[in-house]
């Protein structure tokens, strides 16, 4: 988890030193082993190391390739013997990641992109052509921003140098704080107008005059795998799934896995364990890490983690989480909670809401990576997606059959459901046909409502009304299966989560994700969705594959359903009020919120009889982080009345996936 900045003058100017100072300061705390650095012909480049592998300690970047081209890479290469034993002399299997990259470019150039298995960002300044290409990996593990002015570009792993060191004010991306409002804005989107995010699977190529978005790899529909037996399918599951946990044990440090007691991180967990002991890992340890909260037994995950802990003989670190006293207190709507997500001494370029939400659960992250200096972790986010994780529902096997016309097997199924979930025949087929029809607006496992609250202005609805309903879209009956479709939006979704989740220097660590492994998701979206969801089983497929690698009490766990804490009707409580936060409301002279519903929410919610409770606290948090904006004199404070062009998508031109 490298960082790296870029400023090429299109007149060969370079910048001013303090500039370079500053933006170098703040590369500093996310690269604390090493700089590098590249300036010729207006263009200069910043690198800061942060190493995680044996070979990482020996890349010195930027990486100057014979042909001339500078490369600056920030990842680390899954199929690193592929390629080596593709690309030959004069690479051998001591090679580092950035000078095998760096012969795959010059071999194949642009087309290297979609042999690039692993997580990654990468830059390639062509001093010959005087072009510039910004790549991230299909999944989008990794950031990488740039901005484009009359006679410059400038690009970045982290937003920050991009906002404050630009000299002027910004107007703000009404689509990403539309998709903020509602989940994760789009993954190519910054708060900003002009400063973009490379979208994942794609290059930006970068020139004079040109700025062109293509795709070079993207999942393919038409890929199937179709066993003759269960056991084959289990096999190959086994297979891939170690497979995505071997690449991401790749560290010459011990890594610490999070593992809440879930299927997801407890499955990462036991399947490592059988890697390390089967001497098919390069890191010398897995520790983990662990959350309960002793105050409500429901939420408490204690006996299924520490079951794990059991199977592998070593009892991880925990962390007394206690969410639910600060629920129970009436804290997480009033205005120290939400002042508290905002910091006013450094300037907060993105919205983010996590520190504020989870203030027990991050100080105890931190301060254990912090003693104990790890600096790989890993995730089990998108495990559910995968894996066929959610309520088992037969609307997309139902979709599948009758997109391929097979009737019998159609009737067949929804009998079988039918009898499973006691529902009628009917309310099941119409659950299934209904989306090819109208929009699904129903995320698996959402908890929050659907659709922008009162208190938004029409007009910013509806500029933005895409974003705003989760970028759900109906089903399509030809084309790709329903299933596949489905797949590729949960991946969009996650996609969108990546893009959004900033990178902490505090911890600084590298956040490795198993389930979002692309050999992995290539597998979920070409078996039968009948073998990931069987009727009214879910992780139909997981749960068999691991059987004996995972302890019979994760594996036979339920579901745990969502828990909506009630609020008593006609107490006070200490959420904020106008007259707490102040005027004027900036997000109302943004066109953003109406100012007299947002006040009549407000006092609803001092009441407790509030509906949009989520929505609520979101907005005040807003609003707050828009007053930091504008305090550090970020923040363009105009009306929105009419959508401005580069709201919504990127001025380039799009070319389809060479695959």
């Amino acid at each position: 988890m490298s960082v790296q900045f870029g400023r090429w003058n299109f007149e060969g100017q370079p910048p001013a030193p303090n500039y370079v100072e500053k933006v170098g300061a703040t590369l500093a705390a996310y690269g604390p082993d090493g700089d590098g650095s590249y300036s010729k012909d207006g263009v200069r480049i910043l690198y800061r190391a942060f190493h995680t592998t044996k070979e990482s300690r020996r890349e010195t970047q930027p990486h100057i390739c014979s042909s001339g081209a500078v490369i600056t890479w920030d990842g680390h290469l899954d199929n690193r013997a592929e390629l080596i034993s593709e690309l030959q002399d004069p690479l051998t299997i001591n090679s580092t990641d950035v000078a095998i990259v760096a012969a795959a470019h010059e071999k194949w150039g642009a087309d290297c992109f979609a042999k690039l298995a692993g997580d990654w960002a990468l830059s390639v300044w062509n001093p010959i052509n005087r072009s510039l290409s910004l790549s991230k990996d299909p999944i989008g593990t990794r950031h990488l921003y740039y901005s484009i002015e009359y006679n410059q570009v400038i690009w970045s792993t982290i937003l920050d140098p991009l906002v404050r060191f630009a000299g002027k004010t910004f107007t703000l991306n009404e689509e990403y704080i539309a998709g903020w409002l509602s989940m994760f804005p789009a993954a190519h989107l910054t708060p900003y107008v002009g400063i973009h995010s490379v979208p994942p699977s794609s290059t930006v190529l970068l020139q004079p005059g040109k700025h062109i978005v293509s795709k070079y790899w993207d999942f393919d529909p038409e890929k199937t795998i179709r066993y003759r037996t269960n056991t084959e399918y289990e096999e190959h599951f086994r297979t891939v799934f170690a497979n995505a946990v071997r690449r991401r044990l790749r560290s010459d440090c011990p890594v610490l896995a999070e593992l809440s007691g879930g299927m997801d991180s407890s499955s990462i967990v036991c399947m490592a364990d059988v890697i390390i002991a089967r001497g098919c890992a390069e890191t010398p340890r897995l520790d983990t890490i662990s959350w309960y909260d002793d105050s409500d037994p429901s939420l408490d995950d204690r006996p299924y983690f520490t079951g794990v802990e059991q199977k592998r003989g070593r009892v991880g670190y925990h962390i007394n989480l206690g969410v639910k006293k600060q629920v129970e207190r009436g804290e997480v709507g009033s205005r120290t909670a939400i002042f508290s997500g905002v910091q006013s001494d450094r300037l907060a370029v993105t919205p983010d809401f996590t520190r504020s939400l989870w203030p027990e659960l991050v100080e105890g992250y931190t301060r254990y990576i912090r003693s104990q200096g790890y600096r790989v972790t890993l995730s089990g986010i998108a495990g559910e997606d995968s894996t066929g994780g959610f309520l088992p529902t037969p609307r997309l096997e139902l979709q599948d059959l009758l997109a391929r016309g097979r009737l019998l097997r159609f009737a067949h199924q929804l009998n079988a459901w039918a009898a499973k979930t006691k529902k009628p025949g009917f309310v099941i087929l119409w659950d299934a046909i209904r989306a090819f029809c109208t929009r699904s607006l129903i995320f698996p496992g959402a908890t929050k409502n659907i659709g922008p609250a009162p208190w938004f202005h029409p007009a910013f609805v509806r500029r933005n009304r895409t974003a705003l309903y989760w970028y759900s879209s109906k089903v399509k009956l030809f084309g790709p299966l329903p299933s596949f479709q489905n797949q590729i939006y949960l991946l969009n979704h996650e996609r969108r989560s990546l893009a959004y989740d900033d990178l902490w220097s505090d911890p600084l660590r590298e956040i490795r994700y198993p389930y979002l492994d692309r050999d992995l998701l290539e597998f979920a979206c070409a078996i039968p969705r009948e073998q990931m969801v069987g009727v009214g089983k879910r992780r139909f497929l997981m749960k068999r594959a691991l059987v004996g690698i995972v302890p019979d009490q994760i594996l036979n766990r339920k579901r745990r359903a969502a828990v909506v804490p009630q609020r008593e009707k006609g107490t006070s409580t200490e959420w904020a009020s106008l007259a707490g936060i102040g005027h004027p409301i900036i997000g109302s002279s943004l066109e953003i919120i109406d100012p007299n519903l947002f006040v009549e929410a407000l006092q609803k919610a001092q009441r407790k009889d509030e509906d949009f409770v989520d929505d609520l606290k979101s907005t005040l948090f807003l609003e707050c982080w828009l007053r930091h904006l504008a305090n550090h004199g970020v923040l363009t404070t105009t009306s929105a009345s009419t959508k401005r062009p580069g709201y919504s998508s990127l001025d380039t031109t799009e070319f389809p996936a060479s695959v």
